[in-house]
């Protein structure tokens, strides 16, 4: 793949990567700014605690969320963020209409798309690691 395609498709991962990441931030922030009245009524859907359970939720949607803004381990991060999303999907809202669940969904089906592509050039993980990190196919023949 040539240069000028290299750059467009890193250009809509990096757009990709900080929309959805901003996205989530938000509701990782009301849940961290609500911290102390979700805590002992947070949903417990694997049986961790609901404090536990509410700790774990702010920490894929603040924490990872905040890296794959920055495209900095973006394909580990992806990882709690899409099972914050199963759990949301399958098991918060499993007995919910779709219209209810789709937005877990969505938000699942971009960190699985960003777990298979990774970060892009505009990337920390590119800046620090190199090409290892390209958006599948785009891995130069050295």
């Amino acid at each position: 793949m040539n240069m000028q395609n290299e750059k467009l498709t890193s250009t809509g991962l990096l757009v990709l990567r900080v929309g959805v990441g901003l996205f989530m931030l938000v509701h990782g922030w009301a849940k961290l700014s609500g911290f102390a009245e979700a805590q002992n009524h947070f949903p417990d859907p694997i049986g961790m605690g609901s404090k536990l359970s509410l700790i774990m939720a702010i920490g894929a949607e603040v924490g990872c969320s905040a890296l794959l803004i920055l495209g900095l381990a973006t394909r580990l991060a992806s990882i709690p963020l899409a099972f914050t999303m199963i759990i949301a999907l399958f098991v918060v809202h499993g007995e919910d209409p779709w219209k209810v669940k789709e937005l877990a969904g969505m938000y699942l089906l971009v960190y699985v798309s960003l777990m298979l592509t990774g970060p892009g050039i505009f990337s920390l993980d590119h800046l620090f690691f190199g090409r290892d990190t390209a958006p599948a196919g785009l891995e130069s023949p050295t």
